[in-house]
């Protein structure tokens, strides 16, 4: 007797078979490659091109931030020593 893991085997691998004889195949292929060259034609990116953008900004964000609170503390000694 065949166990169930078994028998859902022989289902998906016949099913399989079925669908790489059948049109169906053609249409996914199909299908496929018209979304493919649609979304080539768009502005799109990866997710991971997403992340390292978003890391690479808040990197930058970072640093605008200190050197902002560079300047603005030499501005103030430059202040400082003028009056004196």
């Amino acid at each position: 007797m065949k166990q169930p893991n078994d028998l859902f085997q022989d289902f998906q691998n016949r099913m399989s078979e079925l669908l790489k004889n059948s049109p169906a195949k053609d249409v996914e292929r199909n299908v496929k490659a018209m979304l493919s060259q649609g979304f080539s034609k768009l502005d799109l990116v990866t997710r991971e091109e997403f992340d390292t953008q978003t890391h690479v900004l808040a990197r930058t964000r970072a640093r605008l931030e200190e050197l902002e609170r560079r300047v603005a503390d030499l501005e103030q000694r430059l202040a400082t020593s003028q009056e004196s």
